[in-house]
Formats: structure tokens, C-alpha cells, sequence
């Protein structure tokens, strides 16, 4: 069912430190940031050959990555997102084997402009997992 890894997300406490030093200090294309109002957060993204990572940071008060770094006021690594060609069918099929998506189960529009969805990370080894719709 899961595609390929698309990213994996960074909570970071300083969006511009942090994409500077994957800039500078590792030599990676870094991309310019994004605000995503409907997930409370500002993305940017740091382009590999292979995947992305995401570097997310709270957008307003009420964003779920400021409690993430309340919690870990240096950040760290946030969520997985493989990517599924039918996001609709994927979330069906993970409900049907007990999975909890979270939110009202719908998908929302992501970062790239796609559907995306979260599983809870207490059904899937303590890890955050965002499926994109590709």
C-alpha cells in the first residue's frame, strides 16, 4: 500500500538557523519557507536525491508543533509521510485493521499541494505517519 518515504519532518525552535546550517554547514538545496495556515505550521524543504526533509515550525499560538517543542525545545524529528496512490482507499484500509487517522479522517491539502492524512503515532510504534497522495 505505502509508496515511497517523501519526507521525514523536523520540528525546529529557529526555521532559519536551522535551514541555514542544512545550507551552509551540509551543502543541501533548501527551499524557500512556506507558510501552511490550515496545519499551523511554516515549512521549508531541504532537497535530497532521494527524499526531502521537512523543517516545521509553529505558525501561531495555537500550532501543534509549539506544544511538540515545549515538549523538546530543541526539536527533533516530528513525522514520517510515505506516499500512497489512493489516499482514500489507504485511510479505508488502515481504518478496517483498527488504525486511528487523525482529525475527522478526511485529507486536507499539504505542503505540495496534495491530499494528506495522519495516523495516530500509538498505532505505528510511537511514530507520527502522514500518507500524501501521489
Amino acid at each position: 500500500m505505502i509508496g515511497r518515504l517523501n519526507h521525514v519532518a523536523i520540528a525546529v525552535p529557529d526555521l532559519a538557523a536551522a535551514a541555514a546550517q542544512y545550507r551552509g554547514t551540509l551543502g543541501a538545496t533548501v527551499r524557500d519557507p512556506q507558510d501552511e495556515p490550515d496545519h499551523g505550521v511554516t515549512v521549508v524543504f531541504i532537497e535530497l536525491p532521494n527524499t526531502k526533509i521537512e523543517l516545521l515550525h509553529p505558525l501561531g499560538p495555537d500550532s501543534p508543533i509549539r506544544s511538540f517543542l515545549d515538549k523538546n525545545p530543541s526539536g527533533g524529528i516530528h513525522h514520517i509521510c510515505y506516499e500512497v496512490e489512493d489516499i482514500l482507499a489507504a485511510r479505508d484500509r488502515l481504518k478496517a485493521d483498527g488504525a486511528r487517522v487523525l482529525g475527522t479522517g478526511e485529507p486536507k491539502i499539504g505542503a505540495h499541494g496534495k491530499p494528506v492524512l495522519f495516523l495516530h503515532p500509538k498505532d505505528f510504534n510511537g511514530c507520527l505517519v502522514e500518507l500524501e497522495q501521489v
